[in-house]
């Protein structure tokens, strides 16, 4: 079984690369099932319904969130109502919508994809560490394989997240920072991770965002409104392939996928 994740999409540049360019990367990687991280989606971040639907419609099965998932209020019945778009599963239980479900691939494999926030440098959360083990807990023999998009910015949170569930989450990345670390790995009892998968969208800019209005807070401490940068865009994540038998992860596999547009 393949599994292609891809980090945040930034923007409306970042739903236009996703349209116009996942089927082919889907079909080229041979991928069952794609998730995508799209909580930044929406022109000032958030998602809204009609980048959901576009994304969904390019070839994504579940969307996964972070810390900007719940900014566009007129999204809450779409996280409510779909199984397949989720927001951190640390967020308070009064939180619209869900942090988790269970999608059957064409292989008839069941598949946990759960999404957490980090605590680090991060807005308040739960322990995405508790979250997780009672989540496991409460599914166990519902899946065969499991997934983790872990949102977060420190890199040693993330590390340690990672190391806690090898054997117990097969598949495990990181996204928010919207750069692509090159430190795939796969662990000694059979899962693997990629500290963060990068972002999918313009990459002639800062973080998806156009230089001039983040500089203007390093040289002179005047924040401007973050505008979205333009120019060439790519698809950045990861490709994990699982042996179908034991589901240990036998590769992982960076993505950069530049797109035409």
């Amino acid at each position: 079984m393949k599994i292609l994740a891809l980090g945040d999409v930034v923007g409306p540049a970042g739903v236009e690369a996703v349209r116009s360019s996942l089927r082919v990367l889907k079909r080229r990687e041979g991928a069952d099932l794609v998730i995508v991280n799209a909580e930044n989606a929406y022109i000032g971040n958030g998602l809204d319904v009609r980048s959901a639907e576009a994304v969904f419609a390019a070839g994504a099965d579940v969307l996964t969130g972070g810390n900007h998932s719940l900014r566009i209020h007129d999204s809450f019945a779409m996280y409510d109502t779909n199984d397949f778009v989720l927001r951190p599963l640390n967020f308070p239980p009064l939180a619209p919508g869900k942090g988790f479900c269970l999608f059957q691939t064409g292989r008839g494999k069941r598949v946990l994809v759960m999404s957490l926030a980090g605590q680090v440098f991060m807005d308040p959360a739960d322990s995405p560490f508790t979250a997780a083990d009672a989540l496991l807990k409460r599914l166990s023999g519902q899946y065969d394989v499991a997934v983790a998009d872990f949102h977060a910015e420190a890199t040693s949170e993330k590390a340690a997240f990672f190391y806690c569930f090898d054997g117990r989450i097969n598949v495990m990345y990181g996204t928010h920072t919207h750069v692509q670390t090159a430190d795939e790995q796969l662990l000694p009892k059979g899962s693997a991770y990629i500290t963060d998968l990068g972002m999918c969208g313009v990459t002639e800019g800062i973080l998806g965002v156009k230089p001039e209005t983040v500089i203007s807070d390093y040289t002179m401490k005047v924040h401007n409104r973050f505008e979205k940068a333009e120019g060439k865009a790519a698809l950045c994540g990861a490709l994990f392939t699982l042996d179908d038998e034991s589901g240990y992860v036998k590769e992982v596999k960076r993505i950069r996928y530049d797109c035409a547009v």
